[in-house]
């Protein structure tokens, strides 16, 4: 099924492209939506290889996998593709027809076999101690279930006991008998001791047999963790990747002073652009798509063109694409925005509530852009104390903000937001018919590290998110809904639409398809005025 180490090689399109069908530059890879058209017709002859089984073939049958294509330029100026895959297939780097991984092979086997199994082995032992561990935690439980039991019965029968003494004693006054029920509390509170007692020594025993196996299992997981940093080094070191220019940058400083994110270079993007430069191939056009069933995050969907990941494919990327005539990537919200924006719609000594546009930040990102609705309001009022905004839009979403003037009105509104006393209504335009005409999503999200500003679906790590949806109208394959969340997680609802209801907004790039904007608007919000008490609703309808 897989062929290992086999070289892969460039499908030459026929009828080859004219001219004028190539692009004047190498569109950039961090670019969303549909990419060049000859990428798509390379992506859309391997999709066909795919569906015809060859994706059974890799055994994808079951899991979802990343592929990109590269269109090159190889003999005598012909144009074809290559083609990759993220990561491993089959747990194998080479795969017939496919390029390989952009480390030296060679290099990494040399000390990554015997390094495995050792690894393996530490795994394994680590387990063993583990297996160790379960039983005695289990007599443990045992033990203490069953001591909790004695004493509770102890516990009754002495309650009894003691009510009846009380009884006794406040029915005479002979010294014999005081001295005999007292002697009978005594003997209580022995019993209980002695109960204790016993409980102690026999679970003092286990519990040294329990933290001497649990620190020898510290121990080695100690060792492994050890190891798998120093392996993780040296496989580093074995990515030693080219540019253009045929200049060469080890994988760690690319990252430097961090560290290299888990999976760095192993996307296929790299791969394609590898071993283009290895096989003396111009590369001309890039293109990522995802084949099969959707992963557990539910942020990749089969046959949907994806851009390449900032986070793990940003810097690696930036120095590979060095030297080709290549289209530099998107910077986001660097178009120029109305300057009279945020527009007030309210206002007075306390708070405003404004409008914010499309294509403005909330607050200045980690760009060199420095415009935002924070930067334009602390202009409009330099006399306002504290953060001025309780919360924030995101760059792609329009609507209603909140502005505090002072610090004492700032606490109290993110109070309400953080009690969720503070109601919003969004409305927004998916791009086609959800399913049901509305529900509640429960779906905890986390960031991608890997691809930042990206969210996920994590149900073990992520907070959790709530929205509740209803359809308001549909039409011509898209519906208008209304989106009220119950939390406020970094793009919730834009995940909630994508993931939880299956359709994304019109112009979502990081989890739809791109438009000329994100129909999603903040259109509503009801809140009680901090300093009056008065219950405010303001509603700005949306301009799509």
């Amino acid at each position: 099924m897989l062929t290992p180490d086999v070289a892969a090689s460039v499908t030459y399109f026929d009828p080859q492209p004219a001219p004028h069908e190539l692009p004047a530059r190498m569109p950039s890879p961090f670019v969303a939506g549909t990419p060049h058209p000859l990428a798509v017709r390379a992506a859309d002859q391997l999709r066909a290889e795919l569906d015809a089984g060859l994706a059974d073939r890799l055994g994808l049958a079951r899991d979802g996998k990343m592929f990109g294509v590269l269109v090159v330029a190889g003999d005598a100026g012909r144009i074809g593709f290559v083609r990759a895959f993220s990561g491993m297939v089959g747990h194998e780097w080479n795969v017939a027809g496919f390029a390989g991984p952009a480390f030296d092979r060679a290099t990494r086997d040399a000390f990554w076999i015997d390094g495995e199994h050792s690894l393996i082995a530490l795994a394994d032992r680590i387990a063993y101690l583990e297996e160790g561990c379960v039983p005695i935690r289990a007599q443990l439980a045992a033990l203490r279930a069953e001591h909790a039991a004695e004493s509770g019965a102890i516990r009754e029968t002495q309650r009894a006991a003691k009510s009846a003494r009380h009884a006794q004693r406040a029915q005479t006054s002979d010294p014999a008998v005081l001295a005999q029920l007292d002697r009978a509390s005594f003997g209580d509170t022995n019993l209980r001791t002695e109960v204790d007692r016993r409980q102690k020594y026999f679970e003092s025993e286990l519990t040294l047999k329990l933290r001497g196996l649990e620190q020898l299992r510290d121990t080695v997981i100690a060792e492994r963790a050890a190891k798998s940093r120093d392996f993780l080094v040296r496989i580093h070191e074995t990515y030693v990747l080219a540019n253009a220019r045929g200049e060469t940058t080890p994988l760690r400083a690319l990252f430097a002073p961090a560290e290299p994110p888990g999976g760095a270079g192993d996307c296929a993007a790299p791969k394609l652009l590898a071993h283009a430069y290895r096989e003396h191939l111009r590369p001309i056009a890039l293109a990522e798509f995802w084949c099969g069933a959707s992963p557990p995050t539910g942020d990749r969907r089969d046959g949907s063109f994806y851009p390449a990941c900032r986070g793990k494919c940003g810097p690696i990327l930036g120095h590979m694409l060095a030297g080709l005539d290549a289209e530099p990537p998107p910077v986001f919200g660097e178009d120029a925005v109305d300057p009279a924006a945020p527009w007030t719609i309210f206002e007075d000594a306390w708070l405003a509530v404004v409008t914010k546009p499309v294509g403005l930040l909330s607050v200045p990102g980690r760009s060199s852009k420095a415009d935002s609705a924070l930067a334009r309001l602390r202009a409009r009022y330099p006399a306002a104390t504290g953060p001025l905004l309780p919360h924030r839009l995101d760059l792609d979403t329009s609507g209603i903000m909140l502005v505090a003037k002072d610090l004492a009105t700032h606490g109290a509104l993110q109070r309400q937001f953080s009690e969720h006393t503070i109601s919003k209504r969004y409305v927004a335009i998916l791009d086609g018919d959800p399913p049901s005409d509305g529900g509640t999503i429960d779906l905890p999200l986390r960031l991608d590290v890997d691809d930042r500003p990206r969210q996920v679906v994590d149900h073990v790590h992520g907070k959790a998110a709530r929205t509740e949806w209803r359809v308001l109208a549909r039409e011509g394959g898209r519906t208008r809904v209304a989106l009220y969340p119950k939390t406020g997680r970094a793009h919730q609802l834009r995940v909630h639409a994508a993931t939880g209801i299956g359709v994304p907004i019109v112009g979502d790039r990081l989890y739809g398809r791109p438009a000329d904007r994100l129909l999603l608007h903040a259109e509503a919000i009801d809140f009680v005025h901090p300093a009056t008490g008065e219950h405010l609703h303001f509603e700005q309808s949306a301009p799509f």
